[in-house]
């Protein structure tokens, strides 16, 4: 029983690192990235989709994204769904496909998003930590109840900790090169 608990808070940990990471990828660093508009759904016949549901992105150049929808009529609503959304990025269509630029990064706008993605980076290291405090709870009740030893309870949570030191240093290096892809100009 107690190795379920710390194979569950690794598995818990290993999510939240993923969806960090997942995170991070949605951060404007200046390049074109597919996962920029992973967020932006579209009106497409009465409900909400992604753009990546209706449509083939691609990425031709370094500061270029192409959408091609597969139904042309839905190019109106990819735009505005693209205009409306909080990117800060100005669609421009041709009837069949729909183009956005992406603008250089102004300093100031990198070191905005660098601490954009410590924030980020933080409430990773926060879940992390959550997930270790509630695998310890679970463990010290069961030490309470008489189903560990004291000892095995000490050493199920530091077999935790591990887990949480290796989760955070994932985190911290995933953070270093975010903001390394940030600087760099």
């Amino acid at each position: 029983m107690p190795d379920i608990i710390v194979l569950e808070a690794e598995e818990h940990m290993e999510k939240a690192v993923v969806a960090i990471v997942s995170e991070f990828s949605k951060v404007q660093t200046g390049r074109a990235s597919a996962s920029l508009l992973d967020n932006v759904t579209v009106d497409y016949y009465g409900s909400k989709n992604q753009i990546n549901k209706i449509a083939t992105i691609t990425t031709p150049e370094a500061r270029l994204i192409v959408i091609q929808p597969w139904d042309k009529s839905v190019i109106k609503d990819i735009e505005k769904a693209i205009a409306t959304s909080d990117l800060g990025l100005n669609p421009n269509s041709d009837g069949t496909l729909v183009r956005i630029a992406i603008p250089e990064l102004t300093t100031e706008r990198r070191q905005q998003l660098t601490r954009v993605v410590a924030k980020i980076a933080e409430d990773g290291r926060i879940s992390v930590r959550n997930i270790r405090r509630d695998a310890n709870d679970s463990l010290k009740m069961m030490e309470k109840a008489k189903e560990i030893s004291e000892d095995d309870l000490h050493g199920y949570m530091g077999d935790i900790q591990d887990l949480t030191d290796q989760s955070i240093e994932k985190i911290n290096e995933h953070l270093q090169a975010k903001e390394q892809e940030l600087l760099e100009i």
